[in-house]
């Protein structure tokens, strides 16, 4: 069906573009999301959405149009989610996989448009687009009614904070528009609505497909006499009303330094008002200052506002840097390093409870271990299951724990201070995003004591210098072997050390671990604490354990100072050290009897660049010891 004759952009935008802009400039803002289950309709509707409101320019439509003939799934009728789904795959598939962002405008406000997929596999990207949303909009086929992802997605909409939801029964030319089929599916999602916390949302009966009620009112649902669409969207709050109502917050997001005559601190506002002249606070320093000017391209202002981009000078030269938070100082928000906090995953790999991530929140950054969950949430039933780990797509709770003091808020209260994401070490993968729903406890009762006795001074009564030399390969490697070598040598040296094997770890300090992923973790966790519990006492440390993983290994390197972690690679293959395999566990392990282990069910990573790498088919136990003492006491050798 070729469209209406009288179809046309708005002309001011090829007349005047610059007039076009200034007309709209001080039109607010709605950001939304279309959501819901596969074939929904929510790349249509959005599409429907671009083309009622003239956003659509005549090249456009006729792309649109030869694309609709030859891949749509309309017939010879426009298909609107070709507007939006622009990826190959997209249009192969008829679904929508990526997140696309569309930005239109009406008389009376501008929109931002995200539409993201309704897979089950591509959650992920839903909480992506969901994440700077004021509404969403939740779509539901009129032939199917509440599903699983619709359940999901107002689960996921309501956790993330979206305080306008829009349940949009989509399709209702497809069952008549009969008025019956609307109000069953409404009365069920009012009733998981009611079960998950949202306390009002708005219903409304469309056709994506044929524009019914999404810009003109349906004459075939004159039993309808709510909002259009676009009059409910033309009309809601936005967030940034509320976020200016709150106490004043800024994360610091680059330090301005252009001379030497300038030095200001750049980001952007997260909550409040500010003006020249207000007492703030460098938060986690607690340092407190006044706001000299706020400065911008356009000049210097006498006020900014929650959603600003803008420079503050301070009255006087404090330390502040980028993940640091200027607040307004009779109101705070905290700094702690342990958390509870509801966590969605998003990775095909489950976390590893235990395992060093990277936690990303505003501009701060900071390594992260992640517990074990309290419970993950059965989106179906809303139970609280039991589990050991996430999963992808898992919604859970779990406490975590970062390696320094981060700032923050409760995600109620906002999410620029109580969001954030998880990235894995290795692969630089966002594995998570979370919410964080308060403090521990023992985060503010529990407290670095100040001992007099340095590790300095420890290791100047030794007269030696602390180290933790990390023996990893395969079992059967040899490491155990010559990690003793290297301390016979050592105390023959007159030097103080102290040798942690694997196997005599696990008979006290480790003993309720297993051989688990997760268990190897938390094992390798344990012995790097102690290691450095040992060097602070001027202690040279020798550790003898498969450690499979690079991730571990760099936690463990991460505790301590670049100078004393000394990462020893026992590089042995596998035939040689199964042929060595005295205690059996190679031949066990290949007969299924020994779960998980090291290079026959369970994968070992290789150091990338080892402090010492030892290839034991070239190299003795008693010359590669005697090389490794050689490093340790500080004399020079070719070899090293």
């Amino acid at each position: 069906m070729a469209p209406a004759p009288a179809y046309a952009t708005e002309s001011l935008i090829a007349e005047d573009i610059d007039a076009y802009l200034r007309l709209h400039q001080h039109k607010s803002l709605l950001r939304f999301i279309t959501c819901g289950s596969v074939d929904d309709g929510k790349s249509t509707l959005i599409g429907r959405l671009l083309y009622d409101s003239k956003m659509i320019f005549e090249d456009q439509l006729a792309a649109l149009e030869a694309d609709s003939k030859r891949v749509g799934t309309q017939g010879q009728e426009i298909d609107f989610a070709l507007l939006v789904d622009g990826l190959a795959a997209e249009r192969e598939q008829g679904i929508t996989i990526d997140v696309a962002y569309r930005f239109f405008t009406t008389e009376k406000r501008k929109f931002i448009v995200a539409d993201t997929p309704g897979h089950e596999q591509y959650t992920r990207n839903m909480v992506t687009g969901a994440s700077t949303a004021d509404l969403a909009v939740i779509l539901t086929d009129a032939r199917k009614g509440v599903l699983t992802q619709t359940r999901r997605h107002s689960y996921l909409a309501k956790l993330i904070g979206i305080r306008h939801i829009v349940l949009a029964v989509n399709k209702m030319d497809l069952v008549g528009y009969d008025q019956g089929v609307f109000d069953t599916i409404v009365a069920e999602y009012r009733a998981f609505a009611a079960s998950i916390g949202i306390e009002a949302f708005t219903a409304l009966p469309i056709s994506g497909f044929r524009g019914d009620n999404v810009a003109t009112r349906s004459e075939a649902m004159d039993w309808f006499t709510g909002p259009t669409l676009i009059e409910h969207l033309e009309s809601v709050d936005v967030a940034s009303d509320a976020a200016q109502a709150g106490p004043f917050r800024m994360p610091v997001q680059w330090v301005n330094r252009p001379n030497l005559d300038f030095r200001g601190f750049a980001g952007q506002i997260a909550a409040g008002i500010v003006h020249p002249g207000d007492p703030v606070r460098v938060l986690p320093s607690g340092r407190v200052t006044h706001i000299d000017r706020i400065v911008t391209m356009d000049g210097d202002l006498q006020q900014a506002v929650a959603g600003q981009s803008v420079t503050l000078t301070l009255s006087d030269e404090v330390d502040c840097s980028r993940g640091d938070v200027i607040a307004i100082a009779d109101s705070p928000p905290e700094a702690a390093d342990q958390f509870s906090a509801t966590i969605v995953w998003m990775d095909e790999a489950p976390l590893l409870p235990g395992r060093g991530y990277i936690l990303k929140l505003g501009t701060q950054t900071a390594g992260v271990t992640v517990q074990a969950p309290d419970h993950v949430v059965d989106i179906n039933t809303l139970a609280k299951l039991s589990a050991r780990s996430l999963g992808l797509n898992d919604i859970g709770v779990a406490d975590i724990h970062t390696d320094r003091p981060i700032v923050f808020g409760p995600y109620a209260s906002g999410a620029a201070l109580g969001g954030f994401i998880i990235i894995d070490r290795a692969t630089n993968a966002t594995v998570a995003t979370g919410m964080i729903r308060h403090a521990l406890r023992r985060s503010k009762n529990v407290h670095w004591q100040t001992i007099e006795i340095s590790r300095e001074a420890h290791a100047a009564q030794m007269g030696q210098q602390p180290r933790v030399l990390w023996f990893t390969g395969l079992s059967g490697s040899g490491k155990s072997t010559i990690a003793n070598l290297v301390e016979q040598r050592l105390h023959a040296l007159g030097k103080h050390t102290f040798l942690l094997d694997g196997d005599n770890v696990r008979h006290g300090l480790n003993k309720d671990l297993g051989f688990s992923d997760a268990d190897r973790i938390e094992n390798i966790r344990r012995v790097g604490e102690v290691a450095k519990l040992m060097t602070d006492a001027g202690l040279i440390v020798l550790t003898a354990f498969i450690s499979p993983f690079r991730a571990e290994r760099d936690m463990v390197r991460g505790m301590l100072s670049s100078d004393q972690f000394v990462e020893i690679f026992v590089d042995t293959p596998i035939e040689l050290a199964e042929a060595r395999d005295v205690k059996g566990l190679y031949k066990r392990a290949r007969a299924g009897e020994i779960p998980s282990f090291t290079g026959i069910s369970s994968p070992y990573e290789p150091p990338e660049s080892p402090d010492i790498w030892i290839d034991t088919t070239n190299e003795s136990p008693e010359a590669a010891a005697q090389r490794i003492v050689e490093h340790v006491v500080g004399i020079w050798s070719y070899d090293l």
